[in-house]
Order: C-alpha cells, then sequence, then structure tokens
C-alpha cells in the first residue's frame, strides 16, 4: 500500500514503485481508477527477468473527491499479481 495523499483537483499526481515475480519476467503494468473494472496497461516486455521493473504513473483528478489507484503486473505466463498495490488519494 502506498501512503494516502491529499492532493489539488487538475493538479497531477505522479506515483511510482516497482513490481518483481521472482524469477518470472514482468511483462506488463497494469493501473486501474475503477476499481479493476478498467485497467491501463504499459508494455515492459523489454524488462529482464531477475530485475524489478520500475514504473511510475501520472493522473491529474479533475474532480474533488476519493480516489484509489489499483497497480499489478502481468508476467510472462500471463498472471496477474495475485493482489494489485492500492494508492489512495483525495482531490480538494
Amino acid at each position: 500500500m502506498i501512503a494516502p495523499q491529499q492532493v489539488e483537483v487538475g493538479k497531477p499526481i505522479t506515483f511510482s514503485g516497482y513490481a518483481e515475480d521472482f524469477g518470472k519476467q514482468i511483462v506488463s503494468v497494469q493501473f486501474s481508477l475503477d476499481n479493476g473494472e478498467n485497467w491501463t496497461t504499459y508494455d515492459v516486455s523489454d524488462s529482464a527477468c531477475e530485475l524489478s521493473v520500475q514504473w511510475t504513473f501520472t493522473y491529474t483528478p479533475e474532480t474533488p473527491g476519493s480516489y484509489c489507484l489499483l497497480v499489478r503486473s502481468i508476467n510472462s505466463d500471463g498472471r496477474a499479481s495475485p493482489e494489485a498495490d492500492l494508492a489512495e488519494f483525495t482531490a480538494s
């Protein structure tokens, strides 16, 4: 879990982290702002299987409210992380 943050409407917020699958290559990192209904996928298939993959995601909230960003990785077998990382933030 990423520490909750307070942000301003109309101003971008950037999250960062890393993904690893202990011997399996990470081929993509996915992000969702609608509780996993839809995922935005970023291809990282040029990563090495013995290394972690660094990621960043920038989002600009357009309306006030509470938000929840889910982050998961997909490995070379097509399997998603068993549990998505969570970043909560409030825009005002």
